[in-house]
């Protein structure tokens, strides 16, 4: 039975400003991904940096976090079965350009440094993002907090 993860998925600044983040919520739920946490929210350098603490020193590292914290973005915890590898292929590539037709940015990318999402690329990272992003509290355990309230 495959591995049940979560993983963080950022509707970013570009997102939020064209009017698409519900249009990324609605694909990765209709993938059969659940949602356990959202919020709507401005990252601030700190928190962008703790984020992208794996790009420090490298030459775009300041302008993701200029990007990240330029406007408000819409964090979300998915959850499902294999839900890294499910939502890295609902998003495609990160370069917009060479993204699969069908896929979010394929879809409605613009261009590489906008390219809309960001979600975790392993299941160590999406504990770790999601861990920066939300308090446990914020987060719902379908099964314990929505039992007979929806059925999978």
């Amino acid at each position: 039975m495959p591995a049940l993860q979560r993983s963080l998925v950022l509707a970013k600044p570009d997102a939020v400003q064209r009017g698409l983040a519900t249009e990324v919520i609605r694909r990765l739920e209709q993938r059969g991904l659940k949602i356990v946490g959202l919020k709507f929210m401005r990252i601030d350098a700190s928190l962008a940096r703790r984020h992208y603490a794996e790009h420090e020193g490298k030459p775009f590292f300041d302008g993701l976090v200029e990007y990240i914290t330029s406007a408000p973005v819409i964090a979300a915890v998915f959850e499902g079965s294999d839900a890294i590898a499910a939502i890295r292929t609902a998003i495609g590539s990160t370069n917009p350009a060479e993204a699969t037709p069908g896929s979010i940015r394929g879809d409605l990318g613009m261009e590489r440094g906008r390219n809309l999402v960001h979600a975790s690329d392993s299941p160590e990272s999406g504990a770790r993002e999601v861990a920066l992003f939300f308090q446990p509290s914020e987060l719902i355990d379908w099964h314990r907090d929505l039992d007979g309230w929806i059925h999978e």
